[in-house]
Protein backbone atom coordinates (compact mmCIF):
# COMPACT_ATOMS: atom_id res chain seq x y z
CA UNK A 1 0.00 0.00 0.00
CA UNK A 2 1.37 3.43 -0.92
CA UNK A 3 2.06 6.19 1.61
CA UNK A 4 -0.75 8.18 0.07
CA UNK A 5 -3.14 5.31 0.55
CA UNK A 6 -2.06 4.94 4.17
CA UNK A 7 -2.94 8.57 4.81
CA UNK A 8 -6.31 8.41 3.18
CA UNK A 9 -9.30 9.60 5.16
CA UNK A 10 -10.79 6.16 5.84
CA UNK A 11 -7.67 5.23 7.83
CA UNK A 12 -8.66 7.72 10.54
CA UNK A 13 -9.88 5.84 13.60
CA UNK A 14 -13.65 6.13 13.85
CA UNK A 15 -15.06 5.32 17.28
CA UNK A 16 -18.59 4.21 18.12
CA UNK A 17 -21.46 6.65 17.90
CA UNK A 18 -21.45 7.61 21.61
CA UNK A 19 -17.77 8.58 21.62
CA UNK A 20 -18.05 10.36 18.26
CA UNK A 21 -20.97 12.43 19.58
CA UNK A 22 -18.98 13.30 22.70
CA UNK A 23 -15.97 14.31 20.61
CA UNK A 24 -18.10 16.59 18.45
CA UNK A 25 -19.73 18.20 21.50
CA UNK A 26 -16.36 18.80 23.19
CA UNK A 27 -14.88 20.25 20.00
CA UNK A 28 -17.73 22.77 19.81
CA UNK A 29 -16.81 24.00 23.30
CA UNK A 30 -13.08 24.39 22.54
CA UNK A 31 -12.78 28.06 21.58
CA UNK A 32 -9.05 28.74 21.92
CA UNK A 33 -6.14 27.60 19.75
CA UNK A 34 -4.02 24.69 21.10
CA UNK A 35 -1.77 24.12 18.04
CA UNK A 36 -3.33 20.65 17.79
CA UNK A 37 -6.53 19.49 16.17
CA UNK A 38 -9.58 19.93 18.37
CA UNK A 39 -10.34 16.23 17.88
CA UNK A 40 -6.95 15.28 19.39
CA UNK A 41 -7.58 17.58 22.37
CA UNK A 42 -11.07 16.15 22.83
CA UNK A 43 -9.72 12.57 22.75
CA UNK A 44 -7.11 13.39 25.39
CA UNK A 45 -9.81 14.95 27.57
CA UNK A 46 -11.96 11.84 27.30
CA UNK A 47 -8.95 9.71 28.29
CA UNK A 48 -8.35 11.85 31.37
CA UNK A 49 -4.96 13.27 30.39
CA UNK A 50 -4.03 15.37 33.44
CA UNK A 51 -1.90 17.96 31.65
CA UNK A 52 -4.39 18.66 28.86
CA UNK A 53 -7.25 18.76 31.36
CA UNK A 54 -5.36 21.37 33.37
CA UNK A 55 -4.66 23.49 30.27
CA UNK A 56 -8.24 23.35 29.00
CA UNK A 57 -9.64 24.09 32.45
CA UNK A 58 -7.52 27.26 32.64
CA UNK A 59 -8.36 28.47 29.12
CA UNK A 60 -11.99 27.59 28.41
CA UNK A 61 -14.89 29.47 29.97
CA UNK A 62 -17.18 26.59 29.05
CA UNK A 63 -15.06 23.95 30.81
CA UNK A 64 -18.01 23.03 33.06
CA UNK A 65 -19.93 21.89 29.96
CA UNK A 66 -16.93 19.90 28.74
CA UNK A 67 -16.61 18.24 32.14
CA UNK A 68 -20.28 17.36 32.05
CA UNK A 69 -19.94 15.76 28.59
CA UNK A 70 -16.95 13.68 29.77
CA UNK A 71 -18.80 12.50 32.89
CA UNK A 72 -21.90 11.49 30.91
CA UNK A 73 -19.81 9.61 28.36
CA UNK A 74 -17.91 7.75 31.09
CA UNK A 75 -21.20 6.55 32.56
CA UNK A 76 -22.13 4.92 29.26
CA UNK A 77 -19.27 2.38 29.48
CA UNK A 78 -18.38 -0.45 31.84
CA UNK A 79 -14.64 0.00 31.16
CA UNK A 80 -12.62 3.24 31.45
CA UNK A 81 -12.72 5.41 28.31
CA UNK A 82 -8.95 5.17 27.86
CA UNK A 83 -9.23 1.39 27.61
CA UNK A 84 -12.15 1.58 25.14
CA UNK A 85 -10.33 4.10 22.94
CA UNK A 86 -7.06 2.11 23.03
CA UNK A 87 -8.83 -1.10 21.99
CA UNK A 88 -10.39 0.65 19.01
CA UNK A 89 -7.02 2.04 17.97
CA UNK A 90 -5.44 -1.41 18.25
CA UNK A 91 -8.24 -2.84 16.11
CA UNK A 92 -7.56 -0.21 13.44
CA UNK A 93 -3.79 -0.83 13.59
CA UNK A 94 -4.35 -4.57 13.08
CA UNK A 95 -6.61 -3.80 10.13
CA UNK A 96 -3.91 -1.65 8.49
CA UNK A 97 -1.25 -4.33 9.12
CA UNK A 98 -3.47 -6.94 7.45
CA UNK A 99 -3.89 -4.63 4.44
CA UNK A 100 -0.16 -4.02 3.92
CA UNK A 101 1.36 -7.45 4.80
CA UNK A 102 1.17 -10.89 3.18
CA UNK A 103 2.05 -14.43 4.31
CA UNK A 104 3.86 -15.77 1.22
CA UNK A 105 4.41 -19.26 2.65
CA UNK A 106 0.72 -19.86 2.98
CA UNK A 107 1.33 -21.48 6.39
CA UNK A 108 0.37 -20.21 9.79
CA UNK A 109 3.39 -18.56 11.44
CA UNK A 110 3.89 -19.87 14.97
CA UNK A 111 7.47 -19.42 16.12
CA UNK A 112 9.29 -20.64 19.22
CA UNK A 113 8.99 -17.10 20.55
CA UNK A 114 5.19 -17.31 20.19
CA UNK A 115 5.27 -20.55 22.16
CA UNK A 116 7.29 -18.91 24.96
CA UNK A 117 4.85 -15.99 24.99
CA UNK A 118 1.97 -18.39 25.43
CA UNK A 119 3.44 -20.56 28.19
CA UNK A 120 4.74 -17.61 30.24
CA UNK A 121 1.38 -15.80 30.24
CA UNK A 122 -1.08 -18.68 30.76
CA UNK A 123 -1.65 -19.46 34.47
CA UNK A 124 -1.33 -23.24 34.04
CA UNK A 125 2.24 -22.97 32.76
CA UNK A 126 3.13 -19.39 33.71
CA UNK A 127 2.81 -19.90 37.50
CA UNK A 128 5.20 -22.93 37.61
CA UNK A 129 7.69 -20.95 35.48
CA UNK A 130 7.42 -18.02 37.92
CA UNK A 131 7.98 -20.37 40.89
CA UNK A 132 11.08 -21.82 39.20
CA UNK A 133 12.46 -18.32 38.59
CA UNK A 134 11.82 -17.33 42.22
CA UNK A 135 13.33 -20.57 43.54
CA UNK A 136 16.53 -20.55 41.51
CA UNK A 137 16.88 -16.77 41.09
CA UNK A 138 15.94 -15.52 44.57
CA UNK A 139 16.15 -18.43 46.96
CA UNK A 140 19.17 -20.33 45.61
CA UNK A 141 21.23 -17.52 44.08
CA UNK A 142 20.40 -14.48 46.24
CA UNK A 143 19.38 -16.22 49.48
CA UNK A 144 21.84 -19.12 49.66
CA UNK A 145 24.75 -17.95 47.52
CA UNK A 146 24.63 -14.15 48.03
CA UNK A 147 23.34 -13.94 51.60
CA UNK A 148 24.96 -17.22 52.66
CA UNK A 149 28.22 -18.07 50.93
CA UNK A 150 29.35 -14.55 50.01
CA UNK A 151 28.27 -12.91 53.27
CA UNK A 152 29.88 -15.67 55.37
CA UNK A 153 33.12 -15.30 53.46
CA UNK A 154 33.33 -11.48 53.50
CA UNK A 155 32.09 -11.05 57.06
CA UNK A 156 33.65 -14.10 58.69
CA UNK A 157 36.95 -14.42 56.80
CA UNK A 158 37.68 -10.77 56.14
CA UNK A 159 35.94 -8.44 58.61
CA UNK A 160 35.81 -10.58 61.76
CA UNK A 161 39.23 -12.16 61.18
CA UNK A 162 41.24 -9.20 59.94
CA UNK A 163 39.54 -5.80 59.62
CA UNK A 164 37.58 -5.47 62.87
CA UNK A 165 40.42 -6.72 65.17
CA UNK A 166 42.86 -4.44 63.33
CA UNK A 167 40.57 -1.39 63.66
CA UNK A 168 39.86 -2.15 67.32
CA UNK A 169 43.60 -2.41 68.09
CA UNK A 170 44.50 0.75 66.16
CA UNK A 171 41.73 2.78 67.78
CA UNK A 172 42.54 1.47 71.27
CA UNK A 173 46.21 2.31 70.74
CA UNK A 174 46.03 5.72 69.09
CA UNK A 175 42.71 7.23 70.25
CA UNK A 176 42.86 8.14 73.94
CA UNK A 177 39.23 9.17 74.51
CA UNK A 178 37.00 6.18 75.18
CA UNK A 179 33.82 7.73 73.74
CA UNK A 180 35.64 8.48 70.46
CA UNK A 181 36.99 4.92 70.45
CA UNK A 182 33.41 3.63 70.66
CA UNK A 183 32.33 5.98 67.88
CA UNK A 184 34.89 4.45 65.49
CA UNK A 185 35.23 0.83 66.61
CA UNK A 186 34.03 -1.96 68.90
CA UNK A 187 30.36 -3.02 69.12
CA UNK A 188 28.64 0.02 67.57
CA UNK A 189 31.50 1.81 65.76
CA UNK A 190 31.17 3.47 62.38
CA UNK A 191 33.71 1.07 60.82
CA UNK A 192 33.09 -2.10 62.78
CA UNK A 193 29.29 -1.89 62.61
CA UNK A 194 28.14 0.62 59.96
CA UNK A 195 30.74 -0.15 57.29
CA UNK A 196 30.66 -3.88 58.12
CA UNK A 197 26.89 -4.00 57.62
CA UNK A 198 27.14 -2.06 54.34
CA UNK A 199 30.08 -3.96 52.80
CA UNK A 200 29.98 -7.43 54.33
CA UNK A 201 26.24 -8.06 54.64
CA UNK A 202 24.26 -5.74 52.36
CA UNK A 203 26.51 -5.32 49.31
CA UNK A 204 26.82 -9.06 48.38
CA UNK A 205 23.07 -9.47 48.71
CA UNK A 206 22.03 -6.48 46.60
CA UNK A 207 24.76 -7.36 44.07
CA UNK A 208 23.41 -10.87 43.50
CA UNK A 209 19.82 -9.59 43.45
CA UNK A 210 20.52 -6.88 40.88
CA UNK A 211 22.38 -9.45 38.75
CA UNK A 212 19.33 -11.76 38.66
CA UNK A 213 16.94 -8.84 38.14
CA UNK A 214 19.01 -7.54 35.21
CA UNK A 215 18.84 -10.97 33.52
CA UNK A 216 15.06 -11.14 33.95
CA UNK A 217 14.67 -7.55 32.75
CA UNK A 218 16.88 -8.06 29.69
CA UNK A 219 14.94 -11.12 28.50
CA UNK A 220 11.66 -9.17 28.26
CA UNK A 221 9.98 -11.46 30.82
CA UNK A 222 8.58 -8.68 33.04
CA UNK A 223 5.78 -7.56 30.64
CA UNK A 224 4.67 -11.21 30.38
CA UNK A 225 4.67 -11.46 34.17
CA UNK A 226 2.47 -8.34 34.17
CA UNK A 227 -0.02 -10.07 31.87
CA UNK A 228 0.09 -13.23 34.01
CA UNK A 229 -0.79 -11.55 37.31
CA UNK A 230 -3.10 -8.83 35.98
CA UNK A 231 -6.24 -10.61 37.23
CA UNK A 232 -4.85 -11.06 40.77
CA UNK A 233 -3.65 -7.47 40.89
CA UNK A 234 -7.07 -6.18 39.81
CA UNK A 235 -8.55 -7.71 42.98
CA UNK A 236 -6.24 -5.50 45.06
CA UNK A 237 -6.98 -2.33 43.12
CA UNK A 238 -3.97 -2.52 40.81
CA UNK A 239 -3.38 -3.63 37.23
CA UNK A 240 -0.66 -5.82 35.73
CA UNK A 241 1.29 -2.63 35.00
CA UNK A 242 2.04 -2.44 38.75
CA UNK A 243 4.27 -5.49 38.45
CA UNK A 244 7.11 -3.16 37.41
CA UNK A 245 7.24 -1.07 40.63
CA UNK A 246 6.39 -4.13 42.74
CA UNK A 247 9.25 -6.15 41.25
CA UNK A 248 11.59 -3.17 41.53
CA UNK A 249 10.58 -2.99 45.20
CA UNK A 250 12.37 -6.28 45.79
CA UNK A 251 15.49 -4.38 44.74
CA UNK A 252 14.87 -1.04 46.44
CA UNK A 253 11.53 0.24 47.72
CA UNK A 254 12.67 3.85 47.39
CA UNK A 255 13.27 3.46 43.67
CA UNK A 256 10.02 1.48 43.29
CA UNK A 257 7.98 4.21 45.04
CA UNK A 258 9.41 6.69 42.56
CA UNK A 259 8.45 4.41 39.63
CA UNK A 260 4.88 4.03 40.94
CA UNK A 261 4.17 7.45 39.37
CA UNK A 262 3.84 5.57 36.03
CA UNK A 263 0.58 4.00 37.23
CA UNK A 264 -2.52 5.41 35.62
CA UNK A 265 -4.64 6.63 38.53
CA UNK A 266 -4.04 8.29 41.89
CA UNK A 267 -5.85 5.40 43.57
CA UNK A 268 -3.42 2.88 42.08
CA UNK A 269 -0.43 5.01 43.07
CA UNK A 270 -1.58 5.26 46.70
CA UNK A 271 -2.29 1.50 46.96
CA UNK A 272 1.07 0.66 45.37
CA UNK A 273 2.90 3.02 47.76
CA UNK A 274 1.16 1.47 50.77
CA UNK A 275 1.93 -2.11 49.70
CA UNK A 276 5.55 -1.26 48.89
CA UNK A 277 6.02 0.31 52.31
CA UNK A 278 4.25 -2.53 54.09
CA UNK A 279 4.86 -5.91 52.52
CA UNK A 280 7.61 -5.72 49.90
CA UNK A 281 11.04 -6.32 51.45
CA UNK A 282 13.99 -4.68 49.70
CA UNK A 283 16.76 -6.88 48.25
CA UNK A 284 19.03 -6.61 51.28
CA UNK A 285 16.24 -7.31 53.72
CA UNK A 286 14.94 -10.14 51.56
CA UNK A 287 18.39 -11.69 51.18
CA UNK A 288 19.10 -11.57 54.92
CA UNK A 289 15.72 -13.11 55.76
CA UNK A 290 16.15 -15.83 53.11
CA UNK A 291 19.55 -16.57 54.57
CA UNK A 292 18.24 -16.64 58.16
CA UNK A 293 15.34 -18.93 57.32
CA UNK A 294 17.01 -21.11 54.67
CA UNK A 295 17.99 -23.59 57.40
CA UNK A 296 14.38 -23.72 58.56
CA UNK A 297 12.27 -24.42 55.43
CA UNK A 298 9.00 -24.50 57.38
CA UNK A 299 9.79 -21.08 58.82
CA UNK A 300 10.57 -19.74 55.37
CA UNK A 301 7.26 -21.07 53.99
CA UNK A 302 5.33 -19.54 56.93
CA UNK A 303 7.09 -16.18 56.48
CA UNK A 304 6.35 -16.12 52.72
CA UNK A 305 2.74 -17.24 53.18
CA UNK A 306 2.00 -14.79 56.01
CA UNK A 307 3.53 -11.76 54.28
CA UNK A 308 1.80 -12.67 50.98
CA UNK A 309 -1.52 -12.99 52.83
CA UNK A 310 -1.02 -9.56 54.42
CA UNK A 311 -0.18 -8.13 50.98
CA UNK A 312 -3.41 -9.49 49.47
CA UNK A 313 -5.70 -8.65 52.42
CA UNK A 314 -4.45 -5.07 52.84
CA UNK A 315 -4.50 -4.57 49.06
CA UNK A 316 -8.08 -5.90 48.80
CA UNK A 317 -9.34 -3.78 51.71
CA UNK A 318 -7.57 -0.69 50.34
CA UNK A 319 -9.27 -1.24 46.98
CA UNK A 320 -12.66 -1.38 48.75
CA UNK A 321 -12.06 1.72 50.87
CA UNK A 322 -10.21 4.10 48.56
CA UNK A 323 -12.39 5.98 46.07
CA UNK A 324 -11.39 6.40 42.44
CA UNK A 325 -11.38 4.81 39.03
CA UNK A 326 -10.84 1.04 38.79
CA UNK A 327 -7.61 -0.05 37.07
CA UNK A 328 -7.43 -1.17 33.48
CA UNK A 329 -4.51 -2.65 31.66
CA UNK A 330 -3.27 -2.69 28.12
CA UNK A 331 0.37 -3.34 27.24
CA UNK A 332 2.45 -3.85 24.09
CA UNK A 333 4.67 -6.92 24.48
CA UNK A 334 8.30 -6.50 23.44
CA UNK A 335 9.92 -9.61 21.90
CA UNK A 336 11.59 -12.17 24.15
CA UNK A 337 15.35 -12.31 23.62
CA UNK A 338 18.55 -13.80 24.94
CA UNK A 339 20.01 -11.47 27.59
CA UNK A 340 23.28 -9.73 26.72
CA UNK A 341 26.09 -10.12 29.24
CA UNK A 342 27.29 -6.55 28.63
CA UNK A 343 23.80 -5.18 29.40
CA UNK A 344 23.53 -7.29 32.54
CA UNK A 345 26.92 -6.23 33.88
CA UNK A 346 26.32 -2.57 33.07
CA UNK A 347 22.90 -2.51 34.78
CA UNK A 348 24.12 -4.49 37.80
CA UNK A 349 27.19 -2.31 38.36
CA UNK A 350 25.32 0.98 37.95
CA UNK A 351 22.56 -0.13 40.36
CA UNK A 352 25.06 -1.39 42.92
CA UNK A 353 26.96 1.88 42.68
CA UNK A 354 23.78 3.91 43.14
CA UNK A 355 22.63 1.74 46.04
CA UNK A 356 26.00 1.69 47.78
CA UNK A 357 26.43 5.46 47.54
CA UNK A 358 22.96 5.87 49.06
CA UNK A 359 23.30 3.46 51.97
CA UNK A 360 26.85 4.14 53.20
CA UNK A 361 26.14 7.70 54.45
CA UNK A 362 22.91 6.48 56.07
CA UNK A 363 24.64 3.53 57.73
CA UNK A 364 27.36 5.86 59.04
CA UNK A 365 24.67 8.26 60.30
CA UNK A 366 22.84 5.37 61.96
CA UNK A 367 26.06 4.30 63.71
CA UNK A 368 26.63 7.86 64.94
CA UNK A 369 23.07 8.11 66.27
CA UNK A 370 23.36 4.74 67.97
CA UNK A 371 26.70 5.80 69.49
CA UNK A 372 25.09 9.03 70.69
CA UNK A 373 22.20 7.04 72.10
CA UNK A 374 24.59 4.69 73.90
CA UNK A 375 26.72 7.37 75.56
CA UNK A 376 23.65 9.37 76.64
CA UNK A 377 21.72 6.30 77.77
CA UNK A 378 18.89 7.08 75.32
CA UNK A 379 19.46 3.90 73.30
CA UNK A 380 19.23 1.67 76.39
CA UNK A 381 16.12 3.56 77.54
CA UNK A 382 14.44 2.95 74.17
CA UNK A 383 15.32 -0.74 74.36
CA UNK A 384 13.74 -0.90 77.83
CA UNK A 385 10.70 0.95 76.48
CA UNK A 386 10.32 -1.61 73.71
CA UNK A 387 10.87 -4.60 75.99
CA UNK A 388 7.15 -5.04 76.85
CA UNK A 389 6.35 -4.95 73.10
CA UNK A 390 9.03 -7.59 72.47
CA UNK A 391 7.50 -9.64 75.28
CA UNK A 392 4.08 -9.48 73.58
CA UNK A 393 5.72 -10.72 70.40
CA UNK A 394 7.37 -13.57 72.32
CA UNK A 395 10.84 -12.19 71.55
CA UNK A 396 13.84 -11.64 73.87
CA UNK A 397 14.50 -7.98 74.87
CA UNK A 398 17.69 -7.88 72.77
CA UNK A 399 15.53 -8.02 69.61
CA UNK A 400 14.51 -4.43 70.28
CA UNK A 401 17.94 -3.45 68.94
CA UNK A 402 17.07 -4.78 65.48
CA UNK A 403 13.81 -2.79 65.46
CA UNK A 404 15.61 0.38 66.52
CA UNK A 405 18.09 -0.24 63.70
CA UNK A 406 15.10 -0.70 61.38
CA UNK A 407 13.99 2.87 62.08
CA UNK A 408 17.04 4.03 60.12
CA UNK A 409 16.84 1.51 57.31
CA UNK A 410 14.99 -1.76 56.84
CA UNK A 411 18.16 -3.51 55.69
CA UNK A 412 20.07 -2.13 58.70
CA UNK A 413 17.45 -3.72 60.94
CA UNK A 414 17.66 -7.00 59.02
CA UNK A 415 21.45 -6.98 59.41
CA UNK A 416 20.93 -6.49 63.16
CA UNK A 417 18.64 -9.52 63.16
CA UNK A 418 21.39 -11.44 61.37
CA UNK A 419 23.76 -10.71 64.27
CA UNK A 420 21.16 -11.81 66.83
CA UNK A 421 20.55 -15.07 64.98
CA UNK A 422 24.28 -15.78 64.93
CA UNK A 423 24.38 -15.43 68.71
CA UNK A 424 21.74 -18.19 68.95
CA UNK A 425 19.19 -16.38 71.13
CA UNK A 426 16.25 -16.91 68.73
CA UNK A 427 14.49 -20.23 68.14
CA UNK A 428 12.59 -21.02 64.91
CA UNK A 429 9.17 -19.47 65.73
CA UNK A 430 10.81 -16.39 67.25
CA UNK A 431 12.91 -15.95 64.13
CA UNK A 432 9.79 -16.10 61.94
CA UNK A 433 7.86 -13.65 64.17
CA UNK A 434 10.80 -11.21 64.18
CA UNK A 435 11.25 -11.55 60.38
CA UNK A 436 7.53 -10.98 59.69
CA UNK A 437 7.30 -7.96 62.01
CA UNK A 438 10.51 -6.45 60.65
CA UNK A 439 9.33 -7.00 57.05
CA UNK A 440 6.07 -5.16 57.75
CA UNK A 441 7.81 -2.51 59.84
CA UNK A 442 8.25 1.18 58.92
CA UNK A 443 9.74 2.17 55.54
CA UNK A 444 13.33 3.39 55.65
CA UNK A 445 14.18 7.10 55.81
CA UNK A 446 14.89 7.36 52.07
CA UNK A 447 11.63 5.64 51.12
CA UNK A 448 9.66 7.80 53.55
CA UNK A 449 11.09 10.98 52.03
CA UNK A 450 10.11 9.80 48.52
CA UNK A 451 6.63 8.91 49.80
CA UNK A 452 6.22 12.51 51.00
CA UNK A 453 7.51 13.84 47.67
CA UNK A 454 5.31 11.62 45.51
CA UNK A 455 2.11 11.19 47.55
CA UNK A 456 2.18 14.23 49.83
CA UNK A 457 2.85 14.65 53.57
CA UNK A 458 -0.64 13.67 54.78
CA UNK A 459 -0.81 10.47 52.74
CA UNK A 460 2.74 9.45 53.73
CA UNK A 461 2.01 10.06 57.42
CA UNK A 462 -1.29 8.17 57.17
CA UNK A 463 0.52 5.17 55.63
CA UNK A 464 3.24 5.15 58.32
CA UNK A 465 0.62 5.68 61.04
CA UNK A 466 -1.16 2.56 59.81
CA UNK A 467 1.95 0.43 59.25
CA UNK A 468 3.65 0.70 62.68
CA UNK A 469 0.80 -0.64 64.86
CA UNK A 470 -0.27 -3.06 62.11
CA UNK A 471 3.23 -4.60 61.93
CA UNK A 472 3.33 -5.25 65.68
CA UNK A 473 -0.29 -6.50 65.68
CA UNK A 474 0.59 -8.96 62.90
CA UNK A 475 3.66 -10.19 64.80
CA UNK A 476 1.58 -10.57 67.98
CA UNK A 477 -1.09 -12.53 66.08
CA UNK A 478 1.46 -14.86 64.52
CA UNK A 479 3.13 -15.47 67.89
CA UNK A 480 -0.28 -16.22 69.42
CA UNK A 481 -1.03 -18.74 66.65
CA UNK A 482 2.33 -20.44 67.23
CA UNK A 483 1.67 -20.71 70.95
CA UNK A 484 -1.90 -21.97 70.59
CA UNK A 485 -0.84 -24.62 68.07
CA UNK A 486 2.33 -25.50 70.00
CA UNK A 487 4.49 -24.86 66.92
CA UNK A 488 8.21 -25.36 67.44
CA UNK A 489 10.99 -25.97 64.94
Amino acid sequence: MSEKALLRKDNIVVYDERIEMALKAIEENLKTNYNFSKRAIALLLLQGDEEITRHVKNREKTYDKIEEIIAKTKNLYKDPLQYVITLKRQEKANEIVRDVSMNTSGEKNFSFSDLLDKITMQPLTGVPILILILYFGLYKFVGQFGAGTLVDFIEGNIFETYINPLINNLVATYVPVKSIQELLAFDYGIITLGIRYAVAIILPIVGTFFFVFSIIEDTGYLPRLAMLIDRVFKSIGLSGRAVIPMTLGFGCDTMATLVSRTLETKRERVIATLLLALAIPCSAQLGVILSLLSQKPLGLIIWMGFVSLIFLIVGYLSAQVLPGEKPHFYMELPPLRMPKLSNIIEKTVSRMQWYFLEIVPLFVLASVLIWFGKITGLFDSLIKLLSPVMNLLGLPPQTAEAFLFGFFRRDYGAAGLYDLQKSGILNGPQLVVASVTLTLFVPCIAQFSIMIKERGFKTAMAIVGFIIPFAFLSGFTLNLIFRLLGVNF
